[in-house]
């Protein structure tokens, strides 16, 4: 018999958020385990609904939704998020610079396959979501990644940033609101990497997917607002987080910047986008209803919305744990606490999920699955009602009251 094996392409290329420990916890689930699942920021199975007026319109536009759209996405869809951008301050983004996908994901995979040759380095943040370092490898591409301080809110360093900069270096990837760490970028430090990717003739790819998604009275500021047409910036966001609609895979990239001199790369991304033919052309209907009506986002991170209470539990409790230290989120679903290695003598971080896994029936997320350097830090969704995470939260620190590392 013929041996298959998987091509080499993919050697560099890791998802460990539903890696071997996802495997696990499915594993536990088919022998009648029931697993509490903080490790996907997936809003629907804790209980977040779409609003309504996007089930309404998506089904009253099924019957027109069969064939397939222009492969950048239907046009009312585009104007609506080219008119977003306009009541953000940024007026260079017009209805053809938008490209509608299936997810933010897809996008993602198909900018950088349309930019990198073999051995190209993009910065991307650590810790980081890490579709982003898998897609820079799965593109040929090296993903040089650069710090970002846990003292400092979780904000870049950016003197490391700047320091690794190589003639290779074709972008920076800018997170923020931040997964992992729910941290929100001051406008001084976007300013500052907008300046860097001028003077270094870098493209800025700025993943806002959770800019809706806000506490406390932070603001979020779009990074394309401080680009305008010195650098070209390529801009994802969607629907899956702020309008509980993760399945639907309704997301978008909108370019802006110097698009003339990024023609060809811009053919390049014409080309993946048409040979995808078109992104799911219901959701696409969703779009211009979700952001042209009432943001019912607001009612959950205000005082006494769901999210917000459930992240100050999920804060509270952690910090109160010996030994568990983490920083506010800002915005986003995540909280990314740290394990002091002098109390939990850790040394294999996903060993540590799964023993909790196994033990307690929670499912984690371990930090060095986001591209962190340490076995020190693991990530949270804040998700569950406040009664689960008390539960949760109560029984890790049970499991970390005997825990004596690995």
């Amino acid at each position: 018999m013929a041996e298959f094996k998987q091509s080499s392409k993919l050697h560099n290329v890791l998802y460990d958020i539903r890696g071997p420990i996802l495997e696990a916890a499915q594993q536990m689930e088919a022998e009648g385990h029931k697993i509490l699942k903080l490790n996907i920021g997936n809003p629907a199975p804790f209980g977040f609904e779409a609003p309504d007026a996007i089930l309404v319109d998506m089904i009253r536009h099924l019957p027109h939704a069969q064939g397939y759209s222009d492969s950048r996405g239907i046009f009312s869809a585009r104007t609506a998020v080219s008119q977003y951008y306009q009541t953000r301050g940024i007026q260079n983004i017009g209805v053809d610079d938008i490209y509608l996908g299936n997810g933010v994901s897809e996008l993602i995979t198909l900018s950088l396959m349309a930019l990198l040759e073999q051995g190209d380095e993009i910065l991307v943040p650590s810790p980081d979501y890490p579709l982003w370092t898998a897609s820079v490898s799965l593109a040929g591409g090296r993903a040089v990644h650069y710090s970002c301080v846990e003292e400092a809110d979780w904000e870049p360093d950016l003197e490391d940033l700047e320091a690794k900069i190589t003639p290779r270096t074709k972008g920076i990837v800018v997170i923020n609101p931040n997964n992992p760490t729910g941290a929100v970028y001051s406008d001084s430090t976007l300013r500052r990497i907008a300046a860097l990717a001028e003077q270094h003739g870098l493209i800025i790819f700025a993943d806002e997917i959770y800019e809706k998604i806000l506490y406390d009275g932070n603001t979020h500021t779009n990074m394309a607002a401080f680009t305008d047409e010195e650098v070209l910036c390529l801009t994802f966001s969607g629907l899956s987080k702020a309008y509980r609609v993760c399945g639907y895979r309704a997301g978008w990239m909108a370019i802006s910047g110097p698009k003339k001199s990024a023609s060809d790369y811009l053919e390049g991304i014409n080309l993946l986008a048409n040979m995808r033919l078109c992104a799911n052309v219901p959701a696409q209907h969703a779009i211009q209803t979700a952001l042209g009506g009432y943001q019912s986002i607001n009612d959950l991170i205000l005082p006494g919305g769901r999210l917000l209470e459930q992240r100050n539990k999920a804060y509270e409790m952690l910090n109160a744990i010996p030994g568990v230290s983490t920083r506010q989120a800002k915005g986003a679903l995540y909280l990314f606490p740290r394990l002091d290695p002098e109390v939990y003598p850790i040394q294999d971080d996903e060993r540590f999920v799964l023993d909790l896994l196994r033990e307690q029936k929670i499912l984690l997320s371990h930090g060095r699955a986001f591209n962190w350097h340490a076995p020190d830090h693991f990530r949270m969704v804040t998700l569950p009602a406040v009664a689960d995470i008390e539960e949760a939260i109560g029984r890790m620190g049970d499991f970390l009251s005997r825990y004596e590392g690995n």
